[in-house]
């Protein structure tokens, strides 16, 4: 599986997720709760001390790279993202087709295609372009490092927000997955199902950087001294 790394930007840092985030992820999760209505985030201390434990078990079995999201100004912990979906395409074709986990050194393995979900931002944090730039710095490391050559994401059909901002970052609508499972409500919900091709990366990567250039928020918050540099190839 692949191993965790730091991607840093100007505004935003992704820490691999550890046990000592639960802290911060309470708290993060404890403001205004009102955009959450689609997403799945903890509320509490014992319901985040259960949600790192779950993505570090997911982690453990290959299954998941998780991150907490941190303001690069301050340090402070607003939220938490993770590539998942994890799928190599190696050795004979498995039907149906399903992802599945590496042959070889699993510590070595890095994925052919991924999906990057569970995310979530504090209140004070959405809107203020730490969500852009993190979306490029887990695509760039997805494409230019891992050299998969697809990165999916998806999101409740009803949940025009997210939706719409799968779409700014340039992802394709693959479509909508009619009653696919529960929502959050207990309601039978869609999925709608969205994609990145590793041929249309160098346009969508182009799109991004100058969206995160032209952001005020990143303008004013360079990277501390001595601050990792950002992942890329």
């Amino acid at each position: 599986m692949p191993a965790p790394v730091f991607l840093c930007g100007r505004i935003v840092r992704l820490e691999p997720l550890a046990e000592h985030h639960i802290e911060a992820l309470t708290v993060a999760a404890g403001e205004d709760r009102g955009s959450y209505a689609f997403t799945p985030v903890p509320s509490g201390a014992e319901a985040t001390e259960r949600y790192v434990a779950d993505a570090l078990a997911a982690q453990a079995a290959g299954r998941a790279l998780p991150f907490a999201t941190v303001r690069v100004a301050d340090g402070l912990v607003v939220g938490s993202t993770r590539f998942c979906e994890l799928d190599y395409w190696q050795g004979p074709v498995i039907w149906p087709p399903a992802p599945h986990g590496p042959l070889g050194d699993p510590l070595t393995a890095i994925p052919d295609a991924t999906e990057i979900g569970g995310t979530w931002l504090s209140a004070r944090a959405q809107g203020t372009g730490i969500n852009t730039e993190a979306k490029l710095l887990m695509l760039r490391h997805a494409f230019e490092t891992w050299g998969v050559r697809r990165v999916s994401m998806r999101a409740d059909a009803r949940n025009t927000r997210s939706r719409a901002a799968i779409e700014r970052l340039g992802a394709v609508l693959d479509g909508v997955h009619r009653a696919h499972t529960r929502g959050l409500d207990g309601m039978v919900r869609g999925t709608a199902f969205y994609s990145i091709l590793d041929e249309e990366w160098p346009q969508v990567r182009v799109r991004l950087e100058q969206r995160v250039a032209a952001d005020p928020a990143a303008e004013a918050a360079p990277a501390a001294e001595g601050e990792r540099p950002l992942v890329s190839a």
